[in-house]
């Protein structure tokens, strides 16, 4: 299939090796659990990259031939290389390249550069989330109902210390009564962003079919598009400049 969506699946990679219980989740790593669903879909081109790789898995000739780049990171927050965050973003402001932030993510270096925030929420205990779907004509919530149950999920509240969303597609409840907005797009420069929050690593909230469906739909959104007067009849990868 020509033209397939080239994404890149990033995770820190420590929890799954350092930790047996995580492991015993994601016996492939979480990002190799987000390849495994990503790759029933023919119009994705789908590679996993980890921090412990050389160029901390994105040197340039894998982060200049990637339209969606995917990002989990928890506990190494801080070991992410400063100039790998400014080809990240540069990547997204010039040449529109997606960001998917998902879950802990928010404390990424990444998002926070790309989206200009401290990443900082409240934060609490795992607890029974129910995600809400507040915007369902969006790409991105098409084919979700008007709420998932995700069961046991680490529980982030607010007040999350974001810029104003450009849009607002999920609000989670959880059973203590927090709620957090857990699905957010910002649009930056030429590129657009998306956070998610569903992810914990001891949660099993990647196997969740609509977690699955969010995520797709979510890179399908992302992907770049086609600047100029040919918009409609050529190939995005020839009108970035």
């Amino acid at each position: 299939m020509a033209n397939k969506i080239r994404v890149t699946v990033w995770n820190e990679y420590r929890h799954e090796k350092s930790e047996e219980s995580i492991r015993a989740i994601y016996p492939k790593g979480i990002h190799g659990c987000v390849k495994d669903f990503l790759d029933t879909h023919d119009d994705l081109e789908v590679r996993i990259a980890a921090l412990d790789d050389p160029d901390q898995g994105l040197p340039d000739d894998v982060l200049n031939n990637t339209d969606v780049l995917m990002w989990w990171g928890h506990m190494a927050h801080g070991d992410v290389d400063d100039a790998l965050v400014q080809r990240i973003k540069k990547r997204v402001y010039d040449d529109g390249m997606g960001f998917i932030a998902m879950h802990s993510a928010h404390m990424s270096k990444p998002f926070r550069e790309i989206v200009g925030t401290s990443g900082k929420l409240l934060w609490s205990d795992d607890q029974h989330e129910l995600l809400w779907n507040v915007m369902p004509a969006h790409p991105i919530t098409a084919g979700i109902p008007e709420h998932v149950d995700l069961g046991i999920e680490e529980m982030y509240g607010e007040p999350f210390m974001i810029p104003q969303p450009d849009e607002l597609l999920f609000i989670s409840w959880f059973e203590h009564g927090y709620v957090f907005r857990s699905g957010c797009t910002f649009y930056r420069g030429r590129g657009k962003v998306f956070y998610f929050q569903p992810g914990h690593e001891a949660c099993r909230s990647f196997y969740n079919e609509y977690v699955q469906k969010i995520l797709y739909n979510g890179i399908k959104w992302a992907a770049p598009t086609a600047f100029g007067d040919a918009m409609h009849n050529c190939d995005y990868r020839k009108n970035i400049v």
